[in-house]
């Protein structure tokens, strides 16, 4: 059984910081890439960050780069997103997604959570 969890969304004003938490089980996190997506209302789903199994590469959306930072911990089957300047532009569900990238390094997304709310305040 595969699972992602997504934890650390709240409420939190313009200026302000939150790190979101992905704890992945029932698959062979150490081989996989990592990212995060968000969907605001209204909107279509929209990438927001990627790492690389081993961690060494991170990719960043336009709307984020130089604010967000991704991360992981492969010996907790964790990734992070710590967002800072948030804007409510931000606010969105964000979504935790893994795909498979020693076998295959073109694979797609194919395993998400169930999303965590980020509400920024203006």
């Amino acid at each position: 059984q595969e699972q992602l969890v997504e934890s650390g969304g709240g409420l939190v004003q313009a200026g302000g910081s939150l790190r979101l938490t992905c704890v992945s089980s029932g698959r062979p996190f150490d081989s996989d890439a990592m990212a995060w997506f968000r969907q605001a209302p209204g909107k279509e789903r929209e990438f927001v960050a990627g790492i690389s199994w081993s961690g060494r590469n991170t990719y960043y959306g336009d709307s984020v780069k130089g604010r967000f930072t991704i991360s992981r911990e492969n010996a907790k089957n964790t990734v992070y997103l710590k967002m800072n300047s948030l804007n409510p532009e931000d606010t969105a569900v964000y979504y935790c997604a893994a795909r498979q990238s020693i076998v295959n390094p073109r694979s797609s997304y194919d395993d998400w959570g169930q999303g965590t709310q980020v509400t920024v305040s203006s």
